[in-house]
């Protein structure tokens, strides 16, 4: 057997067993061990490539960066579970009152201001849909335009920065960059920030919402939300704080005043604060998010440390010359690869999570699209729209599925089908501006780092 028929069965066994629910990240460095130990039986695989490994575990372990990846997580949870966002929905819906499509704009701004704070797309979607269902159901919208737009304001938190999404991502995209580099001859490598990849998705994250809340006044003018005496709530305690806190770590990273360790931490603080003034913290809360933390952030380093073993191995069966000589080739256009790249993500995006997406898929292809000249901030942002598209696409996106779990039974999964479709067209109408004007991505971390 030849070490690239090996090296195709090992990818598509890896898949497989993926789609098996087995967790991820033992699939990845099972697999990994099982086909290393065959390629070194039939003489294709050289076991000095995972020698590698330790270091690579050492090196992920005390990486400043993935620090802010427990510190976000814990931060959101804090919010969620202290109430800050469901006071926060219900101060937008005061605000909103007898306008046109007003409970539907105060999910777009709370889902937008939620991503911003918790950048966990499951939580979001559970909670805006618990909050806002009965109330803009009583209220008579349209069940597609409700499930629509509390699927498609729960997926900013993909791309709004301090999104976790793009806090992975800019640490395998700065490897992907630095080895595409090392390729090249380049041995003074460039590395791609969490700051810029902040900063790039400025304005695509604030581009989304408004055109979100610009199609609810246009095709649903007629809707009317009735003030609600029920729920009465103080504006400035709801609205102010979690602003200025998000406003606060996002700065601090972007200004370059503290690192994204550093800013999670104040965020945190802020969290804990926010919660106690409004005597929302207790001993219970604090325990189960610090538990929930705990397992998030386990499967996150888990998967991280099963995928290190599995580039390897995939380097070790030459991996990386396959897919080089299958892409870098003159007969074709290295645009038309980068949208066979985005369109693969988009796709597995419906079957696999966006931590294993970047962790598998990016090490793969991201060197090729390095090596072919595009800038790596620019591809991050392309990436980041492409996975929060394909979490919204029916009939397999995960927000369809978390929306799902909490409607009422009355409302059919072709309603939310239909409801999402439009904000779909949006995700890809500001898709394909990304790829026409690159300046929306790279003009901002261009202003501010160079």
């Amino acid at each position: 057997m030849t070490e690239y028929s090996l090296l195709i069965l090992f990818i598509t066994f890896t898949f497989g067993l993926l789609l098996t629910g087995y967790p991820v990240g033992f699939v990845l460095a099972g697999t990994s061990l099982v086909f290393s130990l065959i390629g070194s039986i039939l003489g294709v695989f050289d076991f000095t490539f995972l020698m590698a490994f330790p270091n690579r575990v050492f090196g992920i372990m005390t990486n400043q960066n993935l620090l802010a990846v427990p510190l976000f997580i814990f931060m959101g949870l804090v919010l969620e579970k202290t109430k800050i966002a469901e006071n926060l929905l219900k101060a937008m819906n005061k605000i909103y009152n007898n306008t046109s499509g007003g409970y539907a704009i105060s999910v777009v701004i709370v889902g937008a201001l939620m991503g911003a704070s918790t950048g966990i797309v499951g939580a979001s979607v559970v909670t805006l849909g618990l909050l806002s269902i009965p109330v803009m159901i009583k209220n008579n919208y349209p069940k597609d335009l409700t499930c629509g737009v509390i699927c498609a304001s729960g997926t900013l938190g993909q791309i709004i920065p301090p999104s976790l999404v793009l806090i992975l991502l800019a640490d395998v995209l700065s490897s992907a960059y630095q080895q595409a580099q090392l390729n090249m001859g380049i041995f003074s490598p460039e590395t791609v920030t969490i700051a810029e990849l902040f900063a790039g998705a400025v304005i695509p994250g604030i581009l989304l919402p408004i055109l979100y809340i610009f199609y609810i006044k246009l095709f649903h003018k007629n809707l009317k939300t009735d003030s609600d005496k029920s729920h009465e709530v103080n504006l400035s305690s709801s609205f102010i704080p979690p602003i200025l806190l998000i406003l606060l770590v996002l700065g601090a990273i972007i200004l370059g005043i503290a690192t994204p360790s550093e800013a999670a931490a104040l965020g945190v603080l802020g969290a804990i604060v926010i919660s106690t003034v409004q005597k929302q913290l207790n001993s219970n809360v604090l325990n189960n998010c610090s538990r929930e933390t705990i397992k998030l952030t386990s499967m996150i380093f888990m998967i991280l440390i099963g995928a290190t073993l599995f580039s390897l191995v995939f380097r070790g069966l030459n991996g990386e010359e396959a897919i080089q000589s299958l892409f870098l080739n003159d007969s074709l256009d290295k645009f038309y690869i980068l949208l066979i790249v985005l369109f693969l993500m988009f796709l597995l995006g419906f079957i696999l999570d966006f931590i294993e997406i970047i962790f598998i898929v990016i090490p793969i292809f991201g060197p090729i699209l390095f090596t072919l000249g595009f800038d790596p901030v620019w591809i991050g942002i392309l990436i980041g729209m492409i996975l929060q598209t394909s979490f919204l696409t029916p009939p397999f996106g995960f927000s369809i599925f978390y929306l799902r779990g909490v409607t009422p039974n009355n409302i059919d999964t072709k309603e939310i089908y239909k409801g999402v479709f439009p904000f779909v067209i949006i995700q890809l109408s500001v898709v394909m501006l990304i790829i026409l004007i690159p300046e929306l991505a790279t003009m901002l971390p261009n202003i501010i780092f160079n």
